[in-house]
C-alpha cells in the first residue's frame, strides 16, 4: 500500500554501516499527519487520500479550512497535500498516518523544493566551461555566441543563459531508510535531500 507523510528537514550527518563503511543521512522530523478527505471514483473521478500536516492555532486558520477540517479532526492543521492510491478504503477519515508505516532498508521517493541560489551565470547553473584566463583573452565567463545573425534574427526559447538557479520542486526517485525513531518520531534518509534545514520533505512509499 502506497503511503505518504511529511517531515521536516533537520540537516545532515554521517554514521557506519556493518561493513565501517561511511554514509551520509539526513534527518527528518515527522510529525504526525492525518487523513482529510478520501477521493474516490465515484465522488471525485480518480483514488487518492488527502492528508493535513503542519500544525498551527486555530485561530490563525481561516474559515473555510477549519470547516473541511471539521470533517476529519478538531486540530489545527494548515498544509494539505494528496496522493494516489490503488484502494481508499484502506483508509479512514481522521486516520493519523506515522512513520509506522514505513520500515528500515525500505526505498521511498523524496519531494521537495530545492536551495534558491539566486541569479547564476553559465559556469554555475549549466557546468559551462570558461574561456581563457590568459594571453590577452577578455572572454573568461562569457557564453559567447547565441545564435545566429540574420537568420533566425532571435534567440531560440529554451537557449541555456544565465538566470535564476534553484528554488524549485526536485524529486529523489530512490532513497533508503536508513533507521526509524518511533518515539521521537525521526526517520534517516540516505545520502543528501533537497532543500535547506526546516523545509518541509514529502516522504512516499514506493508501490
Amino acid at each position: 500500500m502506497s503511503t505518504s507523510i511529511f517531515g521536516k528537514k533537520l540537516g545532515m550527518t554521517q554514521v557506519f554501516d556493518k561493513e565501517g563503511s561511511i554514509v551520509p543521512v539526513t534527518i527528518l522530523k515527522a510529525e504526525p499527519c492525518q487523513v482529510s478527505q478520501i477521493k474516490t471514483i465515484d465522488t471525485d473521478g480518480y483514488n487518492a487520500i488527502q492528508i493535513a500536516y503542519s500544525h498551527e492555532k486555530l485561530d490563525r486558520i481561516s474559515k473555510p479550512q477549519l470547516g473541511h477540517l471539521k470533517k476529519a479532526t478538531s486540530k489545527g492543521l494548515k498544509s494539505f497535500a494528496e496522493f494516489r492510491t490503488i484502494d481508499p478504503a484502506n483508509f479512514k477519515l481522521g486516520q493519523d498516518i506515522t512513520l509506522e508505516s514505513f520500515t528500515e532498508g525500505q526505498e521511498v521517493r523524496i519531494t521537495g523544493k530545492s536551495i534558491g541560489k539566486g541569479f547564476a551565470g553559465y559556469q554555475k547553473r549549466h557546468n559551462f566551461s570558461r574561456g581563457p584566463m590568459t594571453h590577452g583573452s577578455k572572454n573568461h565567463r562569457l557564453p559567447g555566441s547565441i545564435g545566429a545573425g540574420s537568420t533566425p534574427g532571435r534567440v531560440y526559447p529554451g537557449k541555456k543563459m544565465a538566470g535564476r538557479l534553484g528554488g524549485k520542486k526536485v524529486t529523489i526517485k530512490t532513497s533508503e531508510i536508513i533507521s526509524i525513531n518511533l518515539e521521537d518520531q525521526i526517520i534517516v534518509l540516505k545520502g543528501s535531500l533537497p532543500g535547506k534545514v526546516n523545509s518541509i520533505l514529502k516522504i512516499q512509499s514506493k508501490i
